[in-house]
């Protein structure tokens, strides 16, 4: 047997990576060890978040970590911020979902589009962890259509006013501001930075899921919500400003769902090599091997597919068609293994002792949100064909 089970790196793609990227990974790793893997388990039966872990996840430079120094940020590239993402992932998606909402829905808007005023106010707040923040785009009655959005962004005597609404929103019950988009008089897709307090702003939380049980969800609401002309990111005007933001999570995802994979995986082998059957070692059986087998194949592709694409992001080449291939078949590669592990592990793979239910029940919400796995396929059609299906 390999020595690869513990690292789960069967085609040495540790040679592509920089000593600066195994670093990070192993302070990402040691801190999911020691701080999520023994509490997550209790956070998402009981539908609890982990205490201070946006404070925990800014001490570790793990938000924002390719946003400048002189930001607040750690100045890392996209392989770094995809190693954070799949280490973070196999502890929980929620956990990564933190992160991922913070980094690129957050901090990427404000730095990418936002004044320098704002960047300086806001963005090394976000990067400590002192900061909360969400993300509004869906809508109670558009999800994959943001072009149909509702909520509007009227000016009137020298500042906005916000009314509508946005659902299944990370975080919101927590944020201390809110990237919110919205319609001005021109039918533009304007962006914007709500804060915490100002009238006519709240955020109900999303009760009752079987999914992300460890995060914090719920809507956006605005009833006549006044918002400066200084709260208003200046540098944006159309659903540029969003979808580019959802590109740079999606692509966090590819690899975040690695991290979820590996975790299934690692503890599939260890029970199939512990677990005795009809006198030997389950995994002795050839169906067991099938399943391993092929569980790695799948990984070692998806790994393969994401740092290809953390390259091609550097080098400012990856198009979103790229992006959302990856994220489409990563995160459907990281539930189906999340299903067939659990079946290696019998009865003992539904409870909390063992992390399979969990990511299984987490990876459903994370193949629908940030693009649904269909429209994620037309895409790629799209991409093809020239011709688009929706």
């Amino acid at each position: 047997m390999t020595d690869m089970n513990s690292t789960c790196d069967y085609f040495n793609i540790d040679a592509l990576l920089s000593d600066e990227n195994k670093l990070i990974r192993q302070s990402i790793r040691d801190f999911v060890t020691t701080e999520i893997k023994p509490v997550i388990d209790h956070a998402a039966q009981h539908h609890e978040g982990i205490p201070n872990l946006m404070l925990k996840l800014g001490a570790l430079g793990a938000l924002g970590p390719y946003i400048p120094v002189e930001y607040g940020g750690a100045g890392l590239d996209h392989i770094a911020y995809g190693i954070i993402m799949q280490e973070l992932e196999a502890g929980d998606s929620a956990i990564r979902s933190a992160a991922s909402v913070q980094s690129s829905l957050v901090m990427y808007p404000i730095f990418t589009f936002g004044s320098e005023e704002q960047k300086k106010q806001y963005l090394p707040k976000l990067a400590s962890g002192e900061y909360i923040g969400s993300f509004g785009l869906t809508e109670p009655n558009h999800g994959s259509d943001p072009a149909a959005m509702e909520t509007r962004l009227l000016k009137k005597d020298g500042q906005y006013i916000l009314n509508g609404a946005k659902m299944w929103i990370t975080n919101a019950p927590i944020c201390d501001i809110a990237i919110v988009w919205a319609r001005d008089e021109q039918d533009k897709i304007r962006g914007c930075i709500v804060e915490r307090g100002m009238d006519g702003f709240s955020t109900p939380e999303t009760l009752n899921k079987w999914s992300l049980r460890a995060s914090k969800t719920g809507e956006l609401i605005f009833q006549n919500v006044a918002i400066p002309a200084e709260n208003i990111l200046p540098e944006v005007n159309s659903l540029r400003g969003p979808f580019s933001c959802l590109n740079s999570a999606r692509y966090g995802i590819s690899w975040g769902a690695i991290g979820a994979a590996i975790d299934c995986y690692q503890t599939a082998v260890k029970y199939a090599l512990e677990r005795e059957q009809f006198g030997k070692p389950i995994a002795s059986y050839q169906l067991q091997q099938k399943k391993l087998a092929e569980f790695l194949t799948e990984i070692t592709k998806a790994q393969l597919l994401s740092w290809r694409l953390g390259v091609l992001k550097n080098e400012g080449k990856a198009t979103p068609a790229q992006i959302s291939m990856a994220k489409r078949n990563n995160v459907h590669m990281a539930l189906e293994i999340a299903r067939e592990s659990r079946q290696i592990l019998g009865a003992m793979g539904i409870v909390g002792d063992f992390p399979m239910m969990r990511h299984m029940m987490n990876l459903e919400s994370v193949i629908t949100y940030e693009g649904t796995h269909d429209i994620h396929l037309l895409i790629t059609g799209n991409d093809i064909t020239g011709i688009s299906a929706f």
